[in-house]
């Protein structure tokens, strides 16, 4: 008869479930929305995720009220433990604008993104290290011809996350895109800012809120873009996640309001 050593056993058994839990922990779903400052972290190595929603924006500028309904979605694919590659879009494009009692409706679809994000760094609360990582995307002229971009618009960020006591979490990512007007053609380079402040209430639940300016330009490019978002995400299973998020614009140039409902699912 074989004897067994029951400490053995014992140690043997919890070492195994340890790992089981350091595992689950890291494969928890974490997405890039639905705030603007993407997350450092990448989806893993042979992983699939989708993430998918509706937004709803609205704006009255000179007198033309302006309603936009968007299916943004982003793809990302897991090369390795540090790289993924991304295709992003807005989707379907429903807009319908008002001036002078008079309503025209368009219907398309957006560009689409490629790129690619690089997690540089994991980040180390108890020394104040940050999770770092660097996303460069080109934007596409794929759309339907009243929602196409004007060729090529490559684009760079870097996203700084810090974890902080009792919960929390600061994230910021600047960032610079190369765009072309769609009026005149000419090029310009538009700047990027966006810094999020979030709490996990539980396991479940996050909150945020956060400040972004998407663009950063000379006023006769567009001027600057901003806006003031809060939202909650709620994770259903480790691999799925449902959130909810609302935009107000930080100053003429931004769209007044805007609201967003997603769903992300990890494969």
């Amino acid at each position: 008869m074989i004897k067994h050593n029951p400490s053995r056993i014992i140690i043997v058994t919890l070492s195994v479930c340890c790992a089981n839990l350091v595992w689950a922990a890291d494969d928890r779903i974490v997405t890039d929305r639905p705030d603007a400052v993407e997350s450092s972290d990448v989806v893993g190595k042979r992983r699939f995720q989708i993430e998918t929603s509706v937004d709803y924006q609205r704006d009255k500028n000179a007198g033309v009220k302006t309603r936009t309904f968007t299916t943004p979605t982003l793809f990302r694919l897991g090369v390795s433990e540090d790289f993924e590659l991304r295709v992003e879009t807005d989707g379907r494009v429903w807009e319908r604008t008002e001036a002078l009692g008079v309503q025209d409706t368009q219907k398309g679809w957006a560009d689409t993104a490629i790129g690619f994000k690089w997690h540089m760094q994991d980040g180390d609360e108890k020394i104040g290290k940050p999770g770092i990582g660097w996303l460069f995307h080109a934007d596409l002229d794929s759309g339907s011809r009243q929602f196409r971009g004007q060729g090529v618009r490559p684009s760079a960020r870097v996203v700084f996350e810090w974890d902080l006591p009792n919960d929390m979490s600061l994230g910021v990512m600047p960032g610079l895109i190369r765009d072309k007007d769609r009026t005149t053609g000419e090029r310009y380079t538009a700047g990027i800012l966006a810094a999020v402040l979030g709490k996990e209430l539980n396991d479940k639940v996050r909150v945020f809120a956060e400040a972004a300016a998407t663009q950063i330009a000379r006023q006769k490019h567009g001027g600057t873009i901003a806006t003031f978002n809060l939202g909650a995400a709620y994770l259903l299973t480790k691999h799925m996640q449902i959130d909810l998020a609302a935009r107000f614009g930080m100053n003429s140039r931004s769209p007044d309001l805007g609201a967003t409902m997603g769903l992300s699912i990890k494969f």
